[in-house]
């Protein structure tokens, strides 16, 4: 039985293509896969705390030294990275807002992206923790990002690889809903192209 993390970031809860597709995913791997597990984590309905210095504070201090206070403050980052080690498969909705990921995505990221908890630094540099795990990133954009002119604004896969990659999450499908804002005919140019690259990753 597998379990999917599903990680969703648009501020949108209403007409939101990656929300739409990343169900469609899930919803396609759930009917291939009877019995999977999926638990859902929504960063925008309902919002991390951006880091504080008595957040750092909690995360710098080991678990058997840290204050009631401190104890309190790491619960969630580490029920958050509990979510993370559990999962086999992680689906991520990463809309683009001004170039790269939500803010609610990134504030998930600096919850999740710890030192001697989801990468360590070894001898030969930093070893990421999370190993063995599957992660697809389902991207939407207005403009075409993935090719072209406008490849090099693409702030938001570039930097999913990487902090992901950083973490052990090296194993990772973009998946791109791209032209969203070219009118009607782009959207259902872009879905019916995701459509067909979902049932080409899981086929029936």
């Amino acid at each position: 039985m597998s379990k999917i993390l599903l990680i969703n970031s648009s501020v949108r809860r209403t007409d939101s293509i990656s929300r739409k597709v990343t169900g469609e995913f899930v919803a396609k791997w759930q009917a291939r896969n009877p019995g999977t597990i999926v638990v859902e984590r929504d960063v925008a309905a309902q919002p991390l705390p951006h880091l504080t210095e008595q957040t750092l504070g909690a995360f710098f201090t080991p678990a058997d030294q840290r204050t009631a206070e401190q104890a309190e403050i790491a619960k969630l980052s580490e029920s958050l990275v509990q979510e993370l080690f559990d999962a086999d498969v992680i689906v991520i909705g990463a809309p683009m807002y001004n170039f790269s990921i939500t803010s609610g995505l990134k504030a998930w990221i600096d919850h999740v992206a710890r030192a001697g908890v989801t990468f360590k630094y070894g001898e030969s540099g930093p070893v990421g923790l999370l190993t063995g795990k599957k992660v697809y990133i389902f991207t939407a954009t207005g403009g075409v990002y993935s090719s072209g002119p406008a490849q090099s604004m693409d702030f938001l896969g570039t930097y999913l690889r990487t902090v992901l990659g950083f973490i052990g999450l090296t194993d990772i499908t973009f998946v791109h809903s791209e032209g969203l804002a070219m009118g009607e005919a782009g959207v259902e140019k872009a879905l019916a192209q995701t459509s067909e690259t979902i049932n080409e990753l899981l086929p029936a």
